[in-house]
């Protein structure tokens, strides 16, 4: 696969990814591969703000709607089965384009991720009954005993790390901290990570008339089909966390529409700090992205 490239177009939710990637991805001739932890469940199109019908006729996607809420799919599988998409894509074309916000998809491909035991369902449902008896303060507190030192440098909102932690150190009987390498792993392919942003009023307008767009477009009824599966972690992500809390009385209407725009561009400054620390990302703004001839953008450093 040598000569061949992966262009990556990464950056915060809302910024305009998919259209971009549909545009590079038609002027290449190839395909894009979706690096959306999320957008692979079948059953929550609209709050995982998943390519429309008209965009997937564009553009043929990859790992967009290919699992249900209730399977379980990790950033070691992701890596693995891209790894072995990669060669017919770029038999075709030489490129191939890869979208998405979930950084951890992005690193297991461009850099890998660290070997893993396998968790059985035991475990996983253990550790998803503890969290939701005795809430993310018992995890903490379980890892504070068995790795204090992961502990020390997650990021205490991540919930999905925090539960993914825990869930090794029960599979493994080791601290996760020790199984961690960090060691990048060779790619046969060149890379060109591109990293879309704007200013920040603009982006959080953007994903406040997203939201109001996904509320009219059904949400609601979208969080009520998969109410009765609310304990998968699937589910612990932003729309139908506060969509939920509307359902059990927690919260009203209104509130959790507003909550669910703040917690979302929370989350959008959260991936702009993640992915600022990815010295190989080029930042562009969404139009100078498509002001650039397709020869320069495969050279682009």
């Amino acid at each position: 696969m040598e000569n061949n490239r992966l262009i990556v177009i990464s950056g915060p939710t809302g910024v305009g990814k998919t259209a971009a990637a549909i545009r590079v991805a038609q002027a290449l001739h190839t395909e894009i591969i979706s690096a959306d932890s999320r957008q692979i469940f079948r059953e929550i199109p609209i709050g995982t703000a998943a390519p429309t019908t008209a965009e997937l006729a564009a553009v043929k996607h990859h790992f967009v709607a290919f699992k249900s809420v209730t399977d379980y799919y990790s950033a070691a599988q992701f890596e693995s089965d891209v790894l072995s998409l990669l060669p017919q894509l770029f038999a075709k074309s030489g490129c191939a384009v890869m979208c998405g916000g979930s950084k951890l998809y992005v690193d297991a491909v461009c850099t890998g991720i660290d070997l893993m035991p396998t968790i059985i369902g035991e475990v996983r449902e253990k550790v998803q009954r503890q969290y939701n008896e005795c809430g993310i303060e018992c995890i903490i507190a379980q890892l504070e005993l068995l790795d204090s030192d992961y502990l020390a440098i997650v990021d205490k909102k991540n919930e999905k790390r925090l539960l993914h932690a825990l869930e090794i150190c029960l599979q493994s009987g080791k601290p996760y901290s020790e199984l961690r390498t960090g060691q990048v792993k060779p790619r046969p392919f060149e890379m060109v990570k591109i990293g879309l942003n704007m200013p920040r009023e603009e982006l959080f307008e953007r994903i406040n008339r997203r939201v109001d767009a996904m509320i009219e477009a059904g949400l609601e009824e979208e969080a009520r089909s998969v109410y009765h599966l609310r304990h998968y972690n699937s589910l612990n992500t932003v729309g139908f966390k506060e969509m939920f809390a509307y359902f059990d009385g927690t919260m009203d209407f209104y509130t959790a529409c507003e909550r669910i725009k703040k917690n979302t561009r929370v989350y959008a400054k959260r991936q702009l700090t993640w992915f600022a620390k990815d010295k190989d990302m080029v930042w562009l703004r969404p139009e100078e992205l498509e002001a650039i001839a397709i020869d320069d953008l495969l050279n682009l450093r």
